[in-house]
């Protein structure tokens, strides 16, 4: 011990040896060094593989690891106990590769060893994982830099990956049943605001800390909205490392290459698409996390039978294409795979939804984002600016663009036009459009530097060309084919060397896989207008039904019976397969939209007859639809609308606008009515149906209500059966519906419940008026009981249905429980102070109403001074309505109090109630403290000048009020002089109305003389305050000075000739007054005269009213003409 010791010291001392002078070498270091890079160099390989030993390590490979380094004493039986010891899987692994590290380089090497020659997929993924990650992904990323579309060219907001996905809960009836177009023109590409948004880097990851990852995914979204795109963004994103850190692999297939196919196992599927990867077990076992995309299922030939496929566990087994892809979504087969799909809404609803994890919706284009990307994109901005022009001026145009694939097509065709000087021949239908965009295309391939070749005198290849493609398109269409091989080319006869050309470079794109090659159109839309041409040149010689192309069929003769055929099997397609094909070949019979086409289809002589015998037809089927308007009557209008007949749709419109649709609505103008609630102007923002509807014309609408926004059923007389189908139509899951006005109809106890029953499962309705029905105190309690579990509404107005004490309790308890509602209108529904002393203990606690109207009801001072206690506590209320509610000077004294700690409200209304001169005092009082009150409503109380000085007193101090209303408050002059004089050192007050007190000429004069220094005040209402000319010529010296005044309404008072004057001289120098109320004020004619002439020189107003004062016709025609000369922006009621 000692002789070690001591040689440690010397070595201790002596480890640092001088060398030339100052060179030192550090034995130990040195030492430690070398032992350390020999220890590192043994462990290199077990550091490299450390992660995926704990990660892919299984307790049978564990197992058979120690039994081999056993074998070759490697390990000890103490070390193996060790490893064995209590823990999870991982921590026994780090404790081997610890003993391990720690061993001469033999451990190392035995582990390698016995991993290289070991079998087990354990020890395959342990070796290989991370290079077969990485060639994974060169090879992806190699894949998809080579294809470029029209999203990268978007800008970066508007790309489909920074495009939030809409999380929905299931598809709904519209999107299952329906043609995508009809989808976007029912909805005008609304986006409904309750989903939850979710970014792409979140779609596969669990929504909370304690949820699961989805197993199956599901994405949908209209043809042309982007799913392909957003997969390759999402591979191209994973391959970078941005997107699914947890998953080792991700598969992409579409499903136009396992058309292809016929017979093949899960693993050989992965051989065929993934070359690289030689071992498909390895990445499909449940080891490691692997997703599968399967993009496209809309364009899987296979049917598929989720009920009666028989089960496939085996992923060697080879199975049918549609067994295979049912037996992974089913997760029979490859249960640890997570799976993506993504389809076309119609076709997705095959996938039973007790299957699928998570649903998600691409949304399209927003008008703004259309804006946007035409100013990216053109960097011309006055032709982005007429193109823009030109779309919102044409809403079928604008509403398509919602697709981002048909939003390009509408820019790159008006941009054609508008460069090439074609502006007189813009598209304004579907198929205008599209005529234009394969004629711009065709003309595209013609040589440059000489004159534009007419279409005419076109090569007859392309005529040829359109002609096989149109067929292809047809019979495609009739199979619900989009992709198509090269054989189905030939079958059709579109030679392969003529997809090169530009025609084809517009309509058709080329796929390209490690299966096989596949054709398909730029857009569904596409396919579908070629199909139309096709049907449309063929009907006019086929004898034959065009519709059987394999089988024989009765003969039919003539282009009227084809159309006939042709719209027939149209209206017979449930899910409105054919609606746009029917909407394409009716539009080809305008002459306007089939000219850009002339030379490349044989459309033969043009017949204009034809167009008006169509037009006939559609009508007669408008007027022969069913008892309920559905979306196959709709498009018979909007076939009307592509051939520009549009008599009958005009007719509605301008009925609708005009609001006389009341006793007209056949079954036709319903069907026109549910046409116009999708594209009219007016009806995108609000839809009027008041006073014109029955039981029986809102059973025929129903189903077209669901997708308006904003309702108005007003005073139709509706009763309980009606609200029964309304109920329906607001729990639906498709509704669109955020606000709906029932007021004035006769909803009784049994309506209002059938209401309360959507108000549960309702979850887009943010507004609901049902002022003056007969809901009664019953009804209320069931709308409570919906209305505390309803998590939309936020505004209700339930003015006028006699609540009284019962129905307020039962709202109180809304308050309490409810955490929605922001605005709450009982007005005039019989309650008194126990229903207020309810309401107001629920206030105590609510935190989220901020306007209450408990206007005209009988709360009393009691309840007055419960709502005062409550206001003590509530700092979130903003606006209190107590108009009418028989408060006197006790009630009003505790709302002051209230006043003095509340910080919260805004706006208190105490209108026509009996607050004399001590509530006037104690309001005073409170203004002096209260710093948050901005307007206070006093109007026809019992103040007098007494009460009316204390709140001028106040005013002088106070700097929150803005708007005071004190009309019908017996105010004389003394009262008028202290609030003029508070408005000389008052700076916030903007409105001051007092209207109907005795003020006469020397209050106004007063007032007058404060308007020549206050800065603050827009508004002054002196309606029949006594004024005289006097009091006039004072306002108009004022008006000299004064540049803050906007609004001066004098009506009712004696003006008179020169007080017209006077203001009219004024006039003639002011320039802030926009607004002049002269409404009988005796005038006369030439009173009326020197005001209109200042409209010579004057421009700033905007609105002067006359009426009343004996002008008489001439004098009339005299004003008239003054402003339509000088003034033709000012609004003159004379």
């Amino acid at each position: 011990m000692e002789t070690g010791s001591h040689y440690d010291a010397i070595l201790d001392h002596s480890k640092r040896i001088t060398w030339q002078g100052d060179c030192y070498v550090d034995l130990q270091s040195a030492i430690c060094s070398s032992s350390a890079k020999g220890e590192k160099d043994d462990a290199g390989w077990i550091h490299k593989h450390q992660k995926q030993l704990q990660r892919f390590a299984t307790p049978s490979f564990l197992q058979e690891a120690l039994s081999h380094l056993r074998k070759k004493d490697v390990l000890s039986a103490v070390e193996e106990v060790q490893v064995l010891g209590p823990g999870k899987l991982q921590d026994q692994v780090q404790v081997l590769t610890s003993i391990l590290v720690a061993k001469d380089p033999g451990g190392s090497d035995a582990l390698q060893a016995f991993m290289e020659n070991c079998d087990s997929h354990a020890s395959k993924l342990i070796l290989s994982h991370d290079h077969l990650v990485k060639e994974h992904k060169e090879v992806l990323q190699k894949r998809y830099s080579a294809t470029r579309d029209r999203d990268s060219m978007s800008p970066p907001s508007l790309s489909v990956a920074s495009r939030a996905l809409l999380m929905v809960d299931g598809l709904s009836d519209l999107q299952q049943k329906e043609h995508d177009l009809m989808q976007v023109d029912a909805t005008r590409g609304r986006r409904r605001n309750h989903l939850r948004q979710l970014s792409l880097a979140k779609l596969m990851e669990p929504l909370t800390r304690v949820s699961l990852p989805p197993k199956i995914s599901l994405t949908v979204g209209v043809a042309g909205i982007g799913k392909t795109t957003l997969i390759r963004q999402y591979v191209t994103q994973w391959c970078q490392g941005a997107v699914g850190s947890d998953l080792s692999f991700v598969l992409p297939f579409t499903f136009w290459d396992l058309n292809s196919l016929e017979k093949l196992s899960a693993e050989r599927l992965v051989r065929l698409a993934f070359p690289h990867l030689p071992d498909p077990s390895l990445v499909l076992s449940g080891s490691c996390r692997t997703l599968l995309i399967f993009d496209g299922l809309d364009e899987c030939l296979a049917p598929l039978n989720f009920s009666d496929t028989p089960t496939c566990t085996d992923p060697k087994k080879e199975v049918t294409v549609e067994d295979l892809v049912t037996n992974i979504i089913r997760g029979n087969l490859l249960p640890d795979a997570a799976v993506w799909v993504t389809s076309r809404p119609a076709t997705a609803s095959l996938i039973p939804a007790g299957l699928v994890d998570r649903v998600t919706e691409i949304p399209g284009f927003s008008p703004k984002d259309i804006q946007m990307l035409l100013n990216h994109c053109f960097s011309d901005k006055d032709l982005a600016s007429q193109i823009w022009m030109h779309m919102e001026s044409h809403r079928s145009l604008m509403v398509m663009s919602y697709i981002p694939c048909i939003c390009w097509i509408v820019a790159l065709t008006l941009k054609y036009l508008f460069e090439n000087g074609r502006q007189d021949g813009l598209p304004r239908t579907c198929t205008e459009l599209y005529a234009h965009y394969c004629a711009m295309n065709a003309e595209a391939g013609e040589p440059r530097g000489r004159e534009p070749v007419r279409m005419e005198q076109l090569q007859g290849s392309n005529r040829k060309l359109l002609c096989s493609l149109g067929r292809l398109a047809f019979y495609g269409l009739l199979k619900h084919k989009y992709n198509f091989s090269e054989q189905d080319f030939r079958a059709y006869g579109v030679d392969l060397p003529s997809t090169q050309t530009s025609l084809c470079a517009g309509v058709l794109l080329r796929e390209e896989s490690t299966i096989t090659t596949a054709y398909r159109f730029t857009h569904l839309t596409i396919q579908e207008f070629l199909a139309a041409t096709y049907y449309y040149v063929s009907s006019k010689r086929a004898i034959f039904d065009l519709f059987s192309e394999n089988t024989v069929s009765w003969p039919k003769i003539g282009f009227q019976n084809h159309f006939r055929s042709a719209l027939q099997h149209s209206q017979q397609e449930e899910n409105g397969h054919l609606d746009m094909f029917a909407r394409f070949l009716t539009g080809l019979l305008n002459p306007t939209a089939v000219k850009p086409l002339a030379g490349l289809l044989a459309f033969g002589k043009d017949d204009s007859s034809q167009k008006v015998w169509a037009a006939g037809f559609l009508q007669g089927l408008l007027a022969s639809v069913g008892a309920v308007v559905s979306l196959r009557a709709v498009n018979l209008a909007y076939c009307l609308q592509e051939l520009q007949h549009t008599e009958l749709l005009r007719s509605v419109e301008e009925t609708l606008r005009s609001g006389s649709l009341g006793g007209t609505l056949n079954r036709g103008h319903c069907v026109v009515l549910a046409y116009l609630l999708h594209v009219s102007p007016e009806c995108s923002q609000e839809v009027n149906l008041t006073a014109c509807l029955s039981y029986t014309t809102v059973k025929c609408l129903l189903p077209q209500l669901l997708y308006c926004s904003s309702l108005r059923l007003e005073n139709n007389n509706f009763k309980d059966e009606v609200m029964e189908l309304l109920g329906s139509l607001l729990s639906a899951k498709d509704c669109h519906i955020q606000k709906i006005s029932l007021a004035e109809n006769s909803i009784g106890n049994k309506g209002a419940k059938a209401l309360s029953r959507a108000l549960l499962v309702n979850r887009t309705l943010n507004s609901l008026d049902l002022r003056s029905n007969n809901i009664g105190p019953k009804g209320t309690k069931f709308l409570a009981e919906a209305l505390k579990m309803n998590q939309g509404l936020v505004s209700i107005n339930f003015q006028n249905n006699s609540a009284e004490e019962e129905g307020a309790r039962a709202l109180a308890e809304v308050l309490q429980m409810n955490r929605k509602l922001v605005s709450v209108n009982v007005q005039k529904n019989g309650i008194g102070a126990g229903g207020a002393k309810s309401i107001a203990e629920a206030l105590k606690t609510n935190r989220t109403l901020t306007e209450l109207n408990l206007c005209s009801n009988q709360l009393g001072d009691g309840g007055t001074v419960a709502m005062a206690k409550a206001l003590t506590v509530n700092h979130t209320l903003l606006s209190l309505h107590l108009q009418s509610n028989s408060i006197s000077d006790r009630g009003a004294t505790a709302l002051t109090r209230a006043l003095r700690a509340n910080r919260g409200l805004v706006a208190l209304n105490l209108r026509e109630n009996s607050v004399g001169v001590a509530g006037a005092r104690e309001m005073a009082a409170a203004l002096r403290e209260n710093g948050t009150l901005r307007h206070l409503d006093l109007t026809a109380n019992l103040l007098h000048d007494e009460g009316v000085r204390a709140i001028a007193a106040a005013v002088h101090v106070n700097t929150a009020l803005t708007s005071l209303h004190l009309q019908w408050n017996f105010i004389k002059c003394s009262a008028t002089k202290a609030l003029a004089d508070a408005l000389r050192s008052n700076c916030t007050v903007q409105l001051l109305d007092l209207q109907e007190n005795s003020i006469g000429d020397e209050g106004v004069v007063y007032l007058a003389e404060a308007l020549k220094t206050n800065v603050s005040l827009r508004t002054l209402c002196l309606q029949g305050v006594s004024l005289g000319s006097g009091g006039a010529v004072a306002l108009a010296e004022a008006l000299l000075v004064n540049t803050t005044l906007r609004y001066l309404d004098v009506r009712g008072n004696c003006v008179g000739m020169e007080g017209a004057k006077a203001l009219a001289n004024a006039l003639k120098r002011n320039r802030s007054l926009k607004s002049l109320n002269l409404q009988e004020n005796a005038l006369g004619m030439d009173g009326a005269i020197f005001i209109a002439t200042v409209l010579r020189g004057n421009h700033q107003l905007t609105y002067v009213n006359l009426q009343g004062n004996g002008v008489g016709e001439s004098g009339a025609k005299v004003i008239s003409d003054a402003i339509r000369t000088n003034s033709s922006d000012c609004v003159v009621e004379i």
